[in-house]
């Protein structure tokens, strides 16, 4: 072989070399880059999966809150409405005594030694049986209807804490 095709000949190895390294490289990067695009559809998939999830537990954290919202507001409701009842009454009892429609009276305590023990007279209204009373004054009256209003007011607020209690505790 002469050296002017001996170089020609290394020439076109050198050339199929060069293309035959260029298209492995090709079909390389081809290949990796289906790869790569795989990976990246089913990373997107899992994102996809992942923020549905997230939106699903929101939804129901968000239905979840707005029950206990309802129910919350419900109680509510019942709380005032015993409070207004208790304050009515509360009210009509104090102008009942204010009146003089009705009066106080407390048991008066006997003494099991003495022995005149009398009993109690017969009022206007009729015959009183049973032990004797004394009628309280009708400011100590008053000042006993506020004190039974305060505990009216606490007892229902105490159910309302606590059935507020109860159903914060079950969520």
């Amino acid at each position: 072989m002469n050296p002017a095709s001996l170089k020609l000949l290394i020439a076109g190895v050198a050339v199929a070399l060069i293309l035959a390294i260029s298209a492995t490289w090709k079909i390389q990067d081809w290949r990796y880059g289906g790869r790569l695009a795989e990976q990246a559809g089913l990373h997107q998939s899992d994102l996809d999966k992942i923020s549905s999830a997230a939106t699903a537990q929101a939804q129901v954290e968000q239905s979840k809150r707005l029950a206990l919202e309802q129910q919350l507001s419900a109680s509510e409701q019942t709380h005032y409405k015993e409070l207004s009842n208790a304050q009515r009454d509360q009210d009509r009892l104090r102008d009942r005594l204010a009146t003089a429609d009705v009066r106080l009276s407390v048991l008066l305590a006997e003494d099991p030694a003495s022995c005149n023990a009398v009993p109690a007279t017969a009022g206007a209204g009729g015959v009183v049986h049973g032990r004797a009373r004394a009628q309280l004054d009708p400011a100590h009256a008053q000042r006993i209807i506020a004190v039974t209003d305060a505990g009216d007011r606490g007892l229902i607020a105490l159910r309302a804490c606590q059935a507020y209690a109860k159903e914060v505790s079950r969520r």
